[in-house]
């Protein structure tokens, strides 16, 4: 009898199918990224954070085209398995961090904070007052000093805390209240946040926008309702139109595509992190399954870049579209990247009749352009 209980509470907690053993590993290839979970939309599951190669973690367990890996004792995430790489080693029982400097050079301001390893981070935007804050998983505190030298033009103050044993939580004030963007990487074992300044002239004359028309080549997008016309042919004749508008402004404007190329997100986001822009606006054309839902909308993935779409919301408005809203938190590809701020341009919807009508006319095109164009001026005026 003692047996068959045994047997049948067995049974009923059964070992995860996928379970394993740990193994480290390294991450590996172009742009890998953090997921919080298993979660699945047409987006992808909600993402945590880019990191940079060759950054050591602990795989737990494998779901599907994901690994679960520990980041910290209470912290874990999901990333591909194509992009990690097995190691032979064994995680030490603690990483320390070192001291850190906090500079500036001609263009950029930066925190460079030494650790005897490559760890993985998260990072997020506060404003009021506007700050980064970064977690480095697995890090724990030996940095008895931070040298922060006067050549820094942005960052205010840099500190610390390490609210878990293998936590450590960077801060990093900021001068202005806008966030103009910043990117995290290793060089050796420091891992160094080099922050963008605000430009010192905020005319368009003198700032750099990048134009990124959505779809293209192989990736069709939405399909008109009734015209049945492609979305990739159109957000690049707006994206044009919108370069054009930009250009009378005098400003140097870069296009991640300026015909019908296949480009998967990545190679955009490439392109975009070597030019490394002032702004970017994506141009998309949306699409519902009820033909009623109308209307433009703007989107946006961190607080601190949210500035930027609720401005150009509000003169895509004056249009007479309808208000679809300004979406943040948004788990977009080209919202992803914290270097530079950013805005998704969702400008009407081509399944709904009424708005394939205005996507269908040229000087539409020409009017969604002023609108955007507008929407950033008077961003850049507030500042």
């Amino acid at each position: 009898m003692r047996l068959i209980i045994i047997f049948l509470l067995s049974s009923l907690f059964p070992q995860a199918p996928n379970a394993q053993s740990f193994f480290m590993a390294h991450t590996t290839g172009p742009l890998p990224f953090v997921k919080y979970g298993i979660g699945e939309d047409r987006l992808g599951g909600a993402k945590m954070g880019f990191l940079d190669t060759n950054i050591l973690v602990k795989v737990v367990d494998s779901f599907k085209t994901d690994y679960k890996v520990q980041l910290s004792k209470n912290h874990t995430g999901y990333i591909e398995k194509a992009s990690l790489i097995k190691v032979n080693t064994l995680p030490k029982s603690d990483y320390l961090t070192g001291n850190w400097r906090v500079y500036g050079d001609s263009a950029f301001d930066y925190v460079v904070i030494s650790l005897n390893e490559k760890l993985p981070y998260k990072s997020i935007q506060q404003i009021e007052p506007s700050r980064i804050v970064v977690d480095i998983f697995g890090a724990t505190s030996n940095t008895n000093w931070i040298t922060q030298l006067s050549t820094c033009d942005e960052i205010k103050n840099a500190w610390f805390e390490q609210p878990e044993d293998d936590v450590m939580r960077v801060f990093i004030d900021l001068e202005h209240p806008q966030h103009w963007g910043y990117s995290m990487y290793y060089v050796g074992n420091k891992l160094t946040i080099r922050v963008k300044r605000q430009p010192i002239n905020l005319s368009l004359e003198h700032l750099t926008i990048a134009i990124d028309a959505g779809h293209g080549g192989e990736n069709m997008g939405a399909t008109g309702v009734s015209s049945k016309v492609l979305e990739k042919n159109y957000t690049i004749l707006i994206a044009k139109q919108l370069q054009l508008a930009l250009m009378k402004r005098k400003a140097n404007v870069i296009m991640t595509r300026d015909k019908d190329t296949t480009l998967s997100m990545i190679e955009r986001i490439q392109i975009l992190k070597d030019c490394l822009p002032d702004l970017l606006i994506s141009i998309h054309l949306n699409s519902a399954s009820y033909d009623t839902i109308r209307g433009v909308s703007t989107y946006y993935r961190y607080i601190g870049f949210r500035p930027l779409s609720e401005a150009i919301l509000k003169h895509m408005l004056e249009l007479g579209l309808n208000e679809w809203g300004n979406v943040g938190n948004f788990n977009f590809g080209l919202s992803g990247p914290t270097d530079y701020p950013n805005c998704l341009v969702e400008v009407a919807f081509l399944s709904n009749k009424e708005d394939e009508k205005l996507i269908l006319n040229p000087k539409f095109h020409k009017l969604v352009a002023k609108k955007i164009t507008e929407g950033i001026e008077e961003f850049l005026k507030n500042l």
